[in-house]
């Protein structure tokens, strides 16, 4: 099976920190707006899923969700969350440790595309 989204393990371990601060975790990849298109991190019960989100898969212990509006844009697209010095989104957790959370992305190969997990409903 392919993954929709990995992470890299300097970002891991950002998420490590941040679950022994803040106790569990979601991660939502943010449409645009105030903060553009970056991976927002908030504890989990704090940002309220829509009925629309679509769960691409955990990393780093911790859910992947984006609005099935922008999935139908990224759908053949795999994500990886990265992490880099300097200021990020005041909303994402991660925002207190002086980096934020980035999205790199490619498109899928034929063969991954065949080896996608279905989405969970």
């Amino acid at each position: 099976m392919t993954n929709r989204v990995d992470i890299t393990p300097a970002a891991a371990a950002v998420v490590s920190k941040l679950i022994a601060r803040h106790g569990a975790l979601i991660f939502h990849q943010s449409g645009g707006c105030c903060d553009g298109s970056a991976p927002m991190c908030y504890p989990r019960g704090e940002f309220h899923l829509g009925s629309q989100d679509v769960y691409l898969g955990d990393i780093a212990d911790t859910p992947f969700y984006m609005s099935a509006f922008q999935f139908e844009y990224w759908q053949h697209t795999h994500l990886t969350i990265d992490v880099e010095a300097g200021r990020g989104s005041g909303f994402s957790v991660e925002a207190t440790e002086g980096v934020r959370f980035l999205t790199r992305s490619r498109l899928f190969s034929d063969a991954e595309l065949l080896a996608l997990a279905p989405l969970a409903p």
